[in-house]
Order: structure tokens, then sequence, then C-alpha cells
């Protein structure tokens, strides 16, 4: 089969089209045949170096697919079923073998193509809102990045949980597709200071809680935005990493909180997974959660997909179609 490999750390040139044997299904997996797998950041971080992942290793953290073959153990699946996953190994190649236990079945309604733009994202900004900071009526939330993969689908949440939703974007075509999400208020980043803009359009009193996936270049203004007690949810750094900070800096910008979760935590039991990926596939369903599948590439063009995810040149989501 093929398989895009990663065998040393480095730029998206470490992206390799390789040759490997078919995956044989263990006693507590199925092997799918892919039909999408999703690009995002994690990867590039793996990719590079930054998230350790022992060499060689195949890329990609989520996918989509139809059940070919199943484990001695697996009673919950068959061939046939249409099945998805995140935060397990291997999406970037034709077959995966990936633990029953990991892996949702697909309902009607939603395509192969729609779960697998969701596995990541779509249970990142679930959790960002349902459970890391849960979102109510009447509040004001920041998000940046708002029309990027987990952005849209962010905003799209905690608009409709009843919160005033502020988002920065770079350009006005991202500002157009933040708007259509739900987004009360844009701040084009490149154009004025989102610090200064965020107090304004707040009258000085803050948001509830900052949604950062930039990081370097975002954090320590986002901490000014924050209303007493309000929340930092640091869950990425497009921009490269927070330095280390002093806790006491919290405390003097008025007690603040801040975390620095990831998706493994959010859906480390059975319940959890299949709770947050059955909400967003009845969401899809239902036309209350919009996916905005913008750009697709062959496997073999994985390189340039990473290349257009890092140089900002996306919206919505990205699909390595094999």
């Amino acid at each position: 089969m093929k398989a895009i490999q990663v065998k040393n750390p480095g730029g998206p040139e470490a992206l390799e089209l390789v040759d490997l044997p078919a995956p044989q299904a263990k006693p507590n997996e199925a092997v799918l045949k892919l039909a999408a797998a999703g690009v995002n950041f994690i990867d590039v971080y793996q990719r590079e170096g930054r998230y350790k992942v022992p060499l060689p290793f195949i890329a990609g953290q989520e996918g989509a697919g139809t059940v070919t073959a199943v484990g001695s153990e697996v009673k919950t699946l068959k061939p046939g079923d249409r099945v998805a996953w995140t935060s397990i190994q291997g999406g970037y190649n034709e077959q995966a073998a990936i633990p029953a236990d990991k892996l949702v079945k697909i309902p009607q309604g939603v395509s192969d193509q729609q779960a697998a733009a969701t596995m990541l994202q779509g249970t990142t900004a679930h959790y960002l809102c349902y459970s890391t900071y849960p979102v109510k009526q009447g509040d004001t939330v920041l998000v940046h990045a708002a029309a990027g993969g987990v952005g849209l689908l962010l905003v799209q949440l905690c608009h409709n949980l009843g919160a005033r939703v502020i988002g920065t974007v770079s350009t006005e075509e991202k500002a157009k597709l933040a708007r259509a999400a739900g987004a009360d208020d844009i701040i084009l980043y490149t154009q004025s200071d989102f610090e200064a803009e965020t107090k304004r359009l707040t009258d000085g009193k803050g948001v509830n809680a900052v949604f950062d996936s930039v990081g370097k270049t975002t954090f320590e203004k986002g901490l000014n935005v924050l209303k007493p007690r309000g929340m930092m949810v640091l869950f990425g750094g497009s921009s490269g990493a927070v330095p280390p900070i002093d806790p006491m800096l919290l405390t003097g910008k008025g007690s603040l909180y801040l975390t620095r979760p990831m998706l493994g935590n959010y859906i480390a039991t059975r319940e959890e997974l299949e709770s947050r990926a059955s909400a967003l596939f009845g969401m899809i369903a239902a036309g209350k959660l919009k996916l905005r599948i913008e750009h697709t590439y062959p496997l073999a063009e994985a390189q340039r997909a990473h290349r257009d995810l890092e140089g900002r040149k996306t919206t919505g989501k990205l699909l390595l179609l094999p």
C-alpha cells in the first residue's frame, strides 16, 4: 500500500511517499480502506519533531473509511461498516489497522469526508467549549484563527451556545467566513491590534475566555483582554511555542485561569469519545454544524498540503484522499 512516512524530522520534504506491506488486524483491531485523512497542525508538530514520535512513523491522526477485516476479539464491527477515528497514528495511507474501541460508526446523513473532517478538529472544538471552558448564554469569548479548521467549528458551537463571539482573522476573505459561521465581531489582526480592539469592543470589560491556537504571537496580549477570573485556553502553537511564565503573572492580571489542554485527555474513555462524536455527527446531519472542506489533495501531495497549511493559505479543513 502507499503511505506517507516520516523517517527524520524536518520540513514538508520529510513527508515521503513509500510502499509498505498492507496491515493485518491484531485481535482487537479493524483494518480499514481509507476514504479520507485529515490534515492538522499536530501533524506538522510531529513532522518537525516538536512533538516526539518514534521514527519512522506514518503521519496523520484522523481518518475515515470502510472496514475490510476485523480481529478475532472484535464483536462491535464487521466488514462494510463505515467508521472514523482520531488520535491514533497512521492516517496518511491507503489502509490502516486501528483498535476497534477507538473507532466510531458513521451514521447515515454524514459522508466519509465529513466524518474525517470532524474527528480531530470537531471533537477539539467540542471539548473546548463544552468541557474546558463550558460556554454559556451571555458569555463573550475571543477565538483566534476564527476561519481555520477548528476556528470555524468553534465559532459555530459558541454561537449556538449563546455567546458573543469575537474572532481574529488575517484577511477580508477569512472575515466573511468567520461572520458566516456566527462571529459577532471580527478583528483583522493584520490591520489593527487585537488587544486594543477587544478592549474597545467590550468597553474595557474584557472576555470570559480566550481560545488560542496561535500561541507565541498572541498569548501575552490574550491574557490582557480577559476579565478577572477569566480563562486562557491555549490549545495550539501555530506561531511557535509560548515561553514559560511566572504563575504570579496570572494573579496580577485578575486571578486568571490558564490551561493547556489536549484532545486525548478529553476522549480518554470510550463513552466520552462516542458522546462527542455522536453529538457532532447529529449536528452535521441536522444542518446545525457546517463543515468547510475547502481543500482536498491526493495522498501523494501531502507535502503541498503541509506547505499550504503552514503558509496560512487555507481556510476550513484540509483532507488527503488516498
